[in-house]
């Protein structure tokens, strides 16, 4: 391997949205620094699920055929 190639890998330590802190090793800022999230697993709702909503697929199939079923895209 090249020398001085490398980024320099060091501690650091990450604190949840909940408080709770855990020490990985990083190339963001300098050893010994703590890195704030403001977004995390425990809170975004990607990860969480959020406020999904179920949809009913034949419902929306059914409300769009009886919009647009007598469309046609040709002459008859």
């Amino acid at each position: 391997m090249k020398k001085g190639i490398h980024p320099d890998y060091h501690m650091i330590k990450v604190q949840m949205t909940d408080g709770t802190v855990y020490e990985t090793r990083s190339t963001w800022g300098s050893e010994g620094e703590t890195m704030a999230l403001e977004i995390d697993p425990l809170a975004h709702p990607a990860w969480t699920g959020g406020n999904q909503r179920l949809l009913d697929a034949g419902g929306q199939v059914a409300r769009f055929n009886k919009r647009f079923g007598g469309l046609t895209l040709g002459k008859k």
